[in-house]
């Protein structure tokens, strides 16, 4: 009995080295100390002995019972130390700091808060939102859009070009996403670009080398200018107020054919003419024009059969009149006066 005890004894040191979590504690409580335990067994097998020899294995077993209880006992306040350390840990604080909730909270910047605007807009008409890369090749800013090496509507775009590397650029409109988006997704199509575009440009109240723009792209059999002007009075009227009138103006951009320059009607003075619109009654607001044929071979797509028109807002532009900011340098400084304004 005494030798069942000692091997009863080594397993449970064996056993006992493993636990690592309660679960694994308990269970070796209830296999070595629990009413149909181990030693509960043996010291049941206790009463068949003579009496000098019983007191000798009742001794044993207490023995072996109280160490295996200081064991548990030990390994119970290890695992709760363990715990408390994980709590500590989870819950830590840095108590130098000066005052706790100091920092207020935040909002979304007013360009942010404008483009999320327009893109629920449009996201109800149908459009799909669209991203592309800011570094971008040549070809598609350029080339793909109409716009070859030798073509003066380069000089009207101040480039970043990259240092070292060959035909790599800093995207100076959104445009890009327009050939991209085609070859990805074929017609019929419907899609608004949202981003930030950089130009070498010498800084003013009206000039900044990063801005924001939203450009659009719809291609399908059948579109005509008159898709294109009912889609921008739309959001025209979504922006500025119901009684907002559009008008469209020739002008030349490289990847449409025809091309306009759109205005809106005045939102501070209703087309009566005042400081804003320098008294002419209107705002310009966004450049647009049915895509060039070029620009939609570029795109995997035959002009022969399919059509379509483009638009694009000055996202910065838009902000800059919503809000009567007069100096663009606000948008892009980081300043939290300004910031917190909106």
């Amino acid at each position: 009995m005494k030798k069942q005890l000692d091997e009863l004894q080594e397993a449970f040191a064996k056993q006992v080295e493993k636990i690592t979590d309660r679960e694994e504690l308990e269970r070796l409580k209830t296999e070595f100390l629990g009413r149909k335990g181990k030693l509960k067994d043996l010291m049941q097998q206790m009463a068949g002995l003579a009496d000098e020899e019983r007191k000798l294995i009742g001794k044993r077993a207490n023995e072996v019972k109280e160490a295996i209880e200081q064991s548990f006992s030990e390994i119970e306040n290890r695992l709760s130390a363990s715990e408390r350390e994980g709590a500590m840990e989870r819950e830590w604080i840095d108590v130098t700091q000066p005052v706790l909730g100091a920092v207020g909270k935040g909002s979304l910047h007013p360009v942010t808060q404008v483009q999320q605007d327009l893109e629920d807009l449009f996201s109800s008409m149908g459009f799909v939102i669209a991203d592309g890369p800011e570094l971008e090749s040549d070809f598609y800013n350029f080339t793909a859009l109409n716009i070859p090496p030798t073509h003066p509507a380069r000089d009207m775009q101040d480039t970043f070009y990259i240092e070292g590397q060959t035909n790599v650029v800093m995207r100076t409109h959104t445009s890009p996403v327009q050939v991209r988006s085609m070859r990805k997704w074929g017609t019929p199509l419907r899609v608004v670009v949202p981003g930030r575009c950089f130009r070498n440009e010498a800084t003013d109240v009206r000039h900044e080398h990063t801005f924001h723009q939203l450009e659009g792209l719809v291609v399908d059999k059948g579109i005509s200018m008159a898709d294109m002007k009912g889609v921008l009075e739309t959001v025209a009227q979504h922006l500025y107020g119901k009684d907002t009138r559009v008008r469209l103006r020739p002008k030349f951009y490289p990847f449409v054919e025809p091309g306009v320059n759109g205005e809106v009607t005045c939102f501070l003075c209703k087309g009566e003419g005042c400081r804003l619109c320098k008294k002419t009654g209107w705002l310009e607001v966004f450049g647009a024009g049915m895509v060039h044929p070029n620009v939609l071979r570029e795109g995997g797509i035959d002009p022969d059969v399919y059509s379509g028109f483009a638009f694009g807002f000055g996202l910065t532009r838009l902000v800059m009149l919503k809000y009567g900011i007069d100096d663009i340098r606000h948008l892009e400084s980081g300043d939290l006066r300004f910031l917190k304004q909106f």
